[in-house]
């Protein structure tokens, strides 16, 4: 019997959700499990655990797929200056936005150079700030948006590339990069974003004791991870992660927001026993279910995206920031 791993079993479920809806073509669904599980043996074995039938699944002696070009959407560093490729959402923020900075920048990490985007105020006062975790995708213009959005709000916004040690999110295969980032593992993720806590409060724009971190799908994952490791964090807004194990939950020091899709059981099913090992440990929390709603629909990119939940969960956020950072 295959054994998965948490994030690796949570991303194939979500393409098999993907895939089923018809949002994901049978190819792309297989090239990412089998990035995601090593050999196409494995994967027609992950498949089958997730529900496929055996039809669906490809012959374990078939070829592991071969990497492709990176579409030109794809990319870490600075998007062209304009408005987002296939934003919908009315807070979306276009690169050269008046009044903002931004910037890619690096900064240390167990010995290698991170890569992330920066996007600030224009003021030179201290201020708060938030770290911000890319979906299973990588850091995409998408994210680099979202960083824009709070720097408007009045925060210095660094969103890393958790793909830097493989050549950044822009050199490979996008059917590749959900298993590189499940490959390198969460622990991997928390220590890199600890490290960019440590980058931040050393800027003389930020004030040290007011950041948070804000998360989407496997990023609101670990998002909860950093919560249980990262004590100095203010607050945290989760986006429909799969919740830290419960155990760990008493750890947590910062103010933590959950977003959640109502039609997304597969996450959202698992809310109440998160919500009541926050209450037990006496954890500031709000787990907010958006009605109507589906995994990832704050992507205002995806075909997932709801544009009324989507603001709703947006200003929701810089609320419980407002509050609590």
């Amino acid at each position: 019997m295959i054994q998965l791993g948490k994030f690796e079993r949570y991303l194939i479920e979500e393409f098999f959700d993907d895939y089923r809806a018809g949002a994901m073509t049978h190819r792309t669904f297989t090239r990412r499990v089998a990035f995601i599980t090593g050999s196409m043996a494995t994967a027609s074995a992950a498949m089958l655990l997730v529900g496929c039938t055996p039809d669906e699944v490809p012959s374990g002696t078939d070829p592991m797929p071969s990497p492709e070009r990176p579409s030109s959407a794809a990319g870490s560093g600075p998007a062209a200056s304009g408005a987002v490729p296939g934003a919908k959402s009315p807070v979306s923020v276009p690169e050269g936005e008046p009044g903002l900075t931004t910037s890619e920048v690096q900064f240390p990490s167990n010995g290698t150079d991170i890569r992330a985007y920066l996007a600030r105020p224009g003021a030179s006062a201290k201020g708060p700030a938030v770290l911000v975790c890319h979906e299973n995708r990588g850091l995409t213009p998408h994210i680099q948006d979202v960083a824009r959005r709070f720097a408007k709000a009045g925060y210095s916004a660094l969103a890393l590339d958790l793909l830097s040690r493989e050549a950044g999110t822009a050199k490979m295969d996008p059917d590749a990069v959900p298993g590189a980032l499940t490959k390198a593992g969460a622990q991997r993720h928390v220590s890199d974003f600890a490290a960019a806590f440590e980058y931040l409060q050393s800027q003389d724009y930020v004030d040290p004791e007011r950041i948070a971190m804000n998360g989407y799908c496997f990023g609101g994952g670990i998002t909860w991870q950093a919560a249980t490791a990262l004590p100095g964090l203010k607050a945290t807004a989760a986006f429909y992660g799969p919740a830290p194990d419960l155990d760990k939950v008493r750890a947590i020091k910062a103010a933590v927001f959950g977003v959640y899709a109502e039609l997304d059981q597969r996450i959202t099913g698992a809310m109440p026993a998160l919500r009541d090992a926050l209450t037990a440990s006496n954890v500031r929390h709000q787990l907010t279910v958006y009605p109507g709603v589906d995994h990832a629909f704050h992507n205002d990119t995806g075909e997932r995206y709801k544009e009324a939940q989507a603001t709703a969960a947006w200003n929701d956020t810089l609320a419980w920031f407002g509050r609590f950072v």
